[in-house]
C-alpha cells in the first residue's frame, strides 16, 4: 500500500513538472514572439513616421528637442518603476560625455533635415552607404584589419546601387543630398567614435541612452538660435493665434516620440530574446517592410529603377553582415578576452556590443530605423 502511494505521489509530480515546463516555455514563446512583432513595427515604420512628422511640423529642431525628452523621460521614468536599470547621471560622466553627445545631436539633426528635404528611399539608401565609410575610417583611424574580399565585395554592391540611384533620381535638389552627405559623414563619426568612448566610459545600455538624449535636449536650444529656427517657431506662434499646431501635427510628432522610445525598449530586448542571426534576419526584413510601407501609403518614394537600387543596397548590407559575422566567429576566443578586458565591470546585461545597431533605433527615436 505504501508503495503504491508513493507511485502516485511521484506519477503528479512528474505531471505537474511537465505542466508546469509545458506552460513556461509556451509563456517564454508567446513572450519572444510579442517581442520580436513589436520591434519589427516600431522599426519599420519609423522611418516613415518621422517623415510623415516632419512633414507636417516643419520644424526639425523643436521636434527632436521633444523626442529627446520623450526618451529621456521614459527611461528615467520605467526606471524609478523598476522596468530597467541605468547608470546614475552625474556630472563628472556628462562632461567627458559631452562630445560623443554632440556627434549623436548632429547626426540626428542631419537625419531630421534629411528626411525633411528628401523622401525615406534617399534616406535609406544613404544609411546603407554607412558600411563603407565605417570600414574605411576603422581602417585608416582605428588600426583595424583591411575587409575581406567578402566584405570588400559587399561594400562594392552598395556603393554601385547608391551610384545607380543618385544618376537616376528625378527628385534630386542640391540641398537634400546636401543633408543627404551631411547626415552620412556625421553617422558615420557617431558610429567610429560612440563605440570608442562607451567603451572607456562603461556605460550601460540604457545609461547611454539617458546620457545622450538628456545631453542633446540641453544641446538643442543652441541649435534653434544658430539656426534660426526660433524665429520661425515665433512666426507660426504669433499667425496662428495660439493655434499654430495642428491636430494632425500633433498626432504625428506624438507617434513619432512614442515610436522612438518603444524602439529602444523593443530593440533591446530582441536582441536578448533571440539569436543574433534571427536577430539580423528581422532586420533585413524590416528594412523591406519600411520600403513597401513607404511605397503604397503615399508617393513620395523613387522612380521602379530607384527602388532596385535601393533594395540592392539592402542585399549587399546582408552580405556584409554575413561577411563580418564570419569574421568576428572566426576570433571568437580572442573577442571574448578582449571583451572582459575592455568592459571590467560593467552592467551591461549581456548587451556590450549591442549598442551600435540600436543607438540608431531608438536613443531618441531617429536612430535611422532601418
Amino acid at each position: 500500500m505504501a508503495s503504491t502511494r508513493f507511485d502516485l505521489s511521484k506519477q503528479q509530480q512528474q505531471q505537474q513538472q511537465q505542466h508546469y515546463t509545458a506552460t513556461t516555455t509556451t509563456t517564454t514563446t508567446s513572450t519572444t514572439t510579442s517581442v520580436v512583432i513589436g520591434y519589427a513595427l516600431c522599426s519599420s515604420l519609423l522611418a516613415v513616421i518621422n517623415k510623415y512628422a516632419i512633414t507636417k511640423f516643419n520644424f526639425p529642431g523643436l521636434l527632436t528637442s521633444l523626442q529627446y525628452l520623450t526618451s529621456a523621460s521614459g527611461v528615467f521614468l520605467l526606471s524609478k518603476l523598476g522596468f530597467l536599470h541605468h547608470d546614475p547621471f552625474t556630472l563628472h560622466t556628462a562632461k567627458r560625455f559631452l562630445p560623443a553627445a554632440l556627434v549623436f545631436f548632429l547626426a540626428i539633426f542631419t537625419n531630421t533635415n534629411l528626411l525633411r528635404h528628401a523622401n525615406v528611399d534617399t534616406f535609406i539608401v544613404f544609411r546603407s552607404l554607412t558600411p563603407l565609410l565605417v570600414a574605411l575610417a576603422d581602417t585608416a583611424f582605428r588600426s583595424q584589419p583591411c575587409p575581406s574580399n567578402l566584405t570588400f565585395f559587399s561594400l562594392l554592391i552598395i556603393l554601385a546601387a547608391a551610384v545607380g540611384y543618385v544618376a537616376t533620381d528625378s527628385a534630386f535638389t542640391l540641398t537634400a543630398y546636401s543633408w543627404a552627405f551631411a547626415y552620412l559623414v556625421t553617422i558615420t563619426t557617431e558610429m567610429v567614435y560612440i563605440k570608442h568612448m562607451v567603451t572607456n566610459l562603461g556605460l550601460n545600455t540604457w545609461g547611454f541612452v539617458l546620457y545622450n538624449n538628456l545631453l542633446s535636449l540641453m544641446i538643442a536650444p543652441f541649435f534653434w538660435f544658430l539656426t534660426g529656427e526660433y524665429l520661425d517657431v515665433l512666426a507660426a506662434v504669433n499667425s496662428a493665434s495660439g493655434d499654430w499646431i495642428k491636430p494632425g501635427a500633433a498626432i504625428a510628432v506624438s507617434l513619432s516620440c512614442v515610436f522612438g522610445l518603444l524602439i529602444s525598449f523593443f530593440g533591446f530586448a530582441a536582441r536578448k530574446a533571440v539569436s543574433a542571426t534571427a536577430f539580423t534576419v528581422t532586420g533585413v526584413v524590416n528594412k523591406f517592410l519600411t520600403v513597401a510601407i513607404n511605397v503604397l501609403i503615399w508617393d513620395k518614394h523613387a522612380s521602379p529603377f530607384g527602388l532596385l537600387c535601393l533594395l540592392l543596397t539592402i542585399v549587399g548590407g546582408v552580405v556584409y553582415q554575413q561577411s563580418v559575422t564570419r569574421v568576428g566567429n572566426s576570433s571568437d576566443s580572442s573577442g571574448a578576452v578582449s571583451k572582459l578586458v575592455n568592459n571590467g565591470d560593467d552592467h551591461d546585461d549581456g548587451n556590450g556590443s549591442e549598442e551600435e545597431d540600436d543607438r540608431e533605433k531608438g536613443a531618441s527615436g531617429k536612430y535611422s530605423g532601418v
